[in-house]
């Protein structure tokens, strides 16, 4: 062909260097790459503040659900009564046991730093103090560090309530018509991607709300066993100290760890055997959480693996900090169900892959 395009004087077409082709496509891969990584650094907390927004949306689904299927409701009014009821219920335990829950609050405020200073004499007493005690000054004046960051929190107190409020007002419209939603992302994709990525999304919907109800029941449970221990052995404010144990529950391994330093301090007030059995309440009932409270709540709804829970934690919180840490368990179902699916079952055609929230 080329032979015959030279007797007729032609140039012979051919199809181009194809490595300029590929260098040009990759240098444009690169440059999206850069901007859609500082597009996500630069804006983390707005993502982080959309996925609170669908996590919102998916607790009053999950209230509105069974009001739609019951009272036949339109789905406007089954999330306004799905609110009003969370609200209900905030306000009756406020109204019950709010004037308890700040007077326990205040005590405990006042009575960490009289624990401190008890296990530190504690401390004196024994060999080695003056090591023991030089660590402690350290950890003293990181906890002053940690005071002025509080601080710097509480001035900022306003601005959060703001955004939780813009959360709570995007989940409610997300609740409302969670298709349109979804359906308006998918409207960026291609036509014959879509069915997939609907069941992919549905999915990850699914895993969520299995695992925000195990969590929730969860979480009272672990609170009301904890604030009941400690009062059983005398701990003063057990009522606080439960409740905080409670809310830290949300933050699984972490939480609960953390929530044990105060019970301790506490405790150590009535002295080092109170103090020693506090550690022991926290140590049976997390125990009972992990063995037989979680495997329970999560039988046949979602769950993640502990390993990746661990790394999650630890992987987006330092991305993301605190509110990474909140919403860290979460986010890392939702990534989790996304690779089993489009990655294990579509590329791998792993035929034991099983995503959490997947039916």
């Amino acid at each position: 062909m080329f032979g015959l395009a030279k007797l007729r004087g032609e140039k012979p077409v051919t199809g181009g260097d194809p490595w300029k082709g590929r260098l040009a496509f990759g240098a444009v891969v690169l440059v999206a790459g850069y901007f859609v990584v500082q597009l996500v650094v630069t804006l983390q907390t707005l993502w982080l503040l959309i996925f609170g927004a669908i996590v919102v949306a998916v607790i009053l689904r999950a209230l509105a659900d069974p009001i739609v299927r019951w009272l036949k409701a339109p789905d406007p009014l089954a999330v306004f009564l799905s609110l009003l009821i969370v609200v209900s219920v905030l306000a009756g335990v406020l109204a019950l046991f709010g004037a308890q829950i700040a007077d326990q609050v205040n005590a405990l405020a006042a009575i960490v730093p009289q624990g401190w200073a008890q296990v530190q004499s504690w401390i004196e007493a024994q060999p080695y103090a003056g090591q023991v005690l030089e660590q402690l000054q350290n950890l003293g004046s990181r906890a002053g560090e940690a005071l002025q960051v509080a601080q710097r929190f509480a001035l900022g107190f306003a601005s959060g309530i703001t955004t939780m409020v813009l959360v709570i007002v995007a989940g409610v419209f997300l609740a409302i018509e969670p298709a349109k939603s979804r359906e308006g992302l998918l409207s960026i994709l291609p036509m014959s991607k879509r069915p997939r990525m609907r069941e992919v999304l549905n999915a990850c919907g699914t895993a969520l709300k299995g695992w925000l109800k195990a969590q929730l029941f969860s979480m009272v449970l672990v609170g009301t066993l904890t604030g009941i221990g400690l009062a059983l052995i005398g701990v003063p404010s057990a009522l606080g100290l439960g409740l905080l144990t409670g809310l830290a529950q949300f933050v699984p391994i972490v939480g609960p760890i953390v929530s044990t330093i105060p019970s301790v301090l506490v405790a150590a007030t009535q002295g080092w055997q109170t103090a020693l059995l506090a550690v022991l309440v926290h140590v049976i009932i997390s125990q009972l959480e992990s063995n037989f409270i979680t495997p329970m709540v999560q039988k046949n709804v979602a769950n993640l693996p502990v390993v990746l829970g661990i790394f999650a934690v630890v992987g987006i919180g330092t991305l993301f900090g605190p509110l990474g840490v909140l919403f860290a368990t979460p986010l890392a179902l939702v990534l989790h169900t996304l690779v089993t699916m489009l990655y294990r079952q579509d590329v791998l055609h792993d035929p034991d892959a099983k995503a959490p929230g997947e039916k």
